[in-house]
């Protein structure tokens, strides 16, 4: 194991197996909600951008309401003409095209509401999105050793989406059910004020199941999700390892194990059920019976002469729409409180700010440039292990286009090195020096623009070869990226793939052997043509024959290079000018291969363990 991936481990960053279950399992988990909705004020700026969107969505959503409202109006005027004196077909009619036109009103209104609404939601979500994801990426190492990978990501998918629904679905049905819920009381007390009391009483009978039943279907809705999420996050360990699964012949207990929890869910899940059907006989049950109540009492109104059929009716109407409409809210309300939830999750995510950031005023590095490097006292602890130094006062000079090897016992602090130099990580005390820059007072990006990174397991991404070659450097040519490959190596095996370079590769590039994929690397690598190479055994997935034509390419690449390496291996050392022997995170050792030989110390102990007798 490299001593990248030791130290990634101490830290507690998942392995790939551990982060698709952890992300899968955060992002099934269920999200709290927040009684603060004025957290979503938030959102306000997104809004402002798209001022257009949110007056045309406002139209309809009051256009929409006052339709509805209207057909109420629209049906007491036709009963009243049709219990009147001279009803004729031809007189019926006008009242009849009056509906049809009000309910035309209502259809467009509607449909325009939902376009506008949802499309205002869709694009404030798309901003957002982008938004958080584009601030992830500025955010530093020390932010991601707090913050599991998993819930960075479950507040980008998951709490984005619960914002989401509420812009594009919830907000829309909880402003029309407001107004139509105003619209219809005020319309409610002007046809009969003594009725209305009565509908207002009833109210209280039909919120009571709702509230009761309501929590008890969240807490079950909360337990199925929560089972659910434990069993996919076993599935993604499981399918990840499933070499392993089905070597040891595992696969009847995984997926034994998988249908418990799947089981488990469908229970829970059936209660949950049989709880909202309750809830919602009760609910329909106490708002049918209160209206036809109601309506009793004002057919013996009319029969008394004291309102007329079509009043009766346009009450009964607006009696309906206002039950409705309070149902309605009470449910969106919970989603406006899960996407405060959710906008407070997503804030906190906005607030976080990287320690590690170019200073006001940044110095800029030397051009054109030279490649030295300075190591000066450095003492630096990882901010999850500050007790313990990775380096306890490291110093290093690196002339331009020398080759330096760090070699040491894991743990000794090479892999520190690159962070440092990466700018990763700033050290407690000392000075790390590119072109006599200070690194804290340098941008960081323009300092990795100047080197190039290849670890001993160097993520690939999906995309094709070619994509992944100029992930190095996004401007170069179908010909540089060629001839990178070539110096790598890798021309032969790409131009071999049913589509040569522009061939997908899947997944983390999984359709390529170990060692075709560290060619992959090494050619991104040498696209970059920077002054600074870091190569953490480069060759280590290599087989003996590829070994020695990438290290002749890595040869070539290094001519004018400054070069650090990262060493495992007696080839790598010998061709280096200089080894630099590290322990308990200082340099105890120094100098060429034969001499540190002679010292028997350190480096002779370890040339004899990893590079064997002979080395020595």
């Amino acid at each position: 194991m490299s001593d990248l991936a030791a130290e990634a481990a101490v830290e507690g960053r998942p392995g790939a197996g551990a982060a698709l279950a952890q992300d899968l399992s955060e992002s099934a988990q269920r999200r709290g909600r927040s009684r603060n909705v004025g957290a979503l004020r938030a959102l306000a700026p997104y809004l402002a951008r798209h001022k257009g969107d949110t007056a045309w969505a406002g139209l309809f959503l009051t256009t929409a309401a006052a339709a509805t409202l209207g057909l109420s109006g629209a049906v007491r005027t036709l009963v009243d003409h049709l219990t009147g004196p001279g009803v004729t077909d031809r007189s019926v009619a006008p009242w009849f095209w009056l509906i049809g036109g009000v309910a035309l009103a209502l259809a467009a209104s509607s449909a325009l509401r939902y376009f506008f609404v949802t499309k205002l939601g869709e694009r404030i979500t798309a901003d957002l999105r982008k938004a958080a994801y584009g601030h992830i990426l500025t955010l530093d190492q020390p932010f991601f050793v707090r913050t599991r990978t998993g819930e960075v990501l479950s507040r980008l998918t998951t709490d984005i989406q619960i914002v989401e629904n509420l812009l594009s679905s919830s907000i829309s049905v909880a402003l029309r059910n407001l107004l139509t819920l105003i619209g219809a009381l005020v319309m409610l007390v002007v046809v009969s004020p003594k009725l209305t009391g009565l509908v207002v009483a009833l109210f209280p009978f039909v919120l009571a199941p709702l509230f009761l039943y309501g929590r008890r279907v969240r807490k079950l809705t909360a337990s199925t999700q929560d089972q659910f999420a434990a069993a996919v996050g076993h599935a993604g360990e499981t399918l990840d390892a499933l070499e392993t699964v089905q070597a040891f012949g595992r696969e009847a207990s995984g997926a034994a194990r998988f249908g418990e929890a799947v089981e488990s869910a469908f229970k829970t899940s059936l209660r949950r059920m049989t709880a909202r059907a309750i809830m919602t006989a009760l609910v329909i049950g106490l708002v049918f019976g209160g209206v036809v109540f109601i309506f009793w009492l004002g057919v013996h109104a009319g029969l008394r002469g004291e309102m007329s059929w079509g009043a009766l009716f346009q009450f009964a109407f607006l009696a309906v729409l206002a039950a409705g409409a309070v149902g309605a809210l009470g449910e969106t309300w919970g989603d406006v409180q899960k996407a405060a939830g959710a906008m407070e999750r997503i804030a906190e995510l906005f607030a976080a700010t990287p320690e590690i950031a170019a200073p006001a005023q940044p110095k800029a590095l030397p051009s054109p440039a030279r490649g030295e490097i300075a190591f000066e006292d450095v003492r630096f602890g990882y901010p999850a292990r500050p007790d313990i130094l990775a380096l306890d006062g490291f110093s290093l000079r690196v002339a331009p286009g020398e080759r330096v090897a760090l070699v040491g016992p894991s743990g000794s602090g090479k892999s520190t090195v690159f962070r440092l130099l990466l700018r990763f990580y700033d050290p407690q005390s000392g000075v790390v020096r590119l072109d006599g820059v200070d690194l804290r007072e340098a941008d960081p990006a323009q300092v990795r623009a100047r080197m190039a990174l290849v670890s001993q397991d160097a993520p690939l991404f999906s995309g094709s070869a070619a994509d992944n070659i100029r992930f190095g450097r996004e401007s170069a040519s179908a010909d540089e990226i060629r001839a990178a490959a070539r110096a790598a190596q890798a021309e032969g095996f790409l131009d071999a793939l049913p589509e040569g370079f522009d061939t997908a590769l899947g997944d983390r590039a999984r359709s390529l052997s170990g060692g075709q994929r560290q060619r992959l690397a090494i050619a991104r690598a040498l696209i970059r043509e920077t002054p600074v190479l870091l190569l953490d055994e480069a060759t280590s997935a290599l087989d003996a024959e590829n070994e020695r034509l990438v290290q002749k390419a890595l040869e070539d690449a290094m001519v004018g290079h400054t070069t650090l390496v990262i060493a495992h291996r007696l080839a790598t050392v010998l061709k280096a000018d200089r080894i630099v022997v590290m322990e308990g995170g200082r340099v105890v050792e120094q100098g060429a291969h034969a001499e540190l030989l002679a010292q028997g110390g350190l480096y002779a102990r370890l040339a004899a363990l990893q590079f064997g007798d002979a080395a020595a």
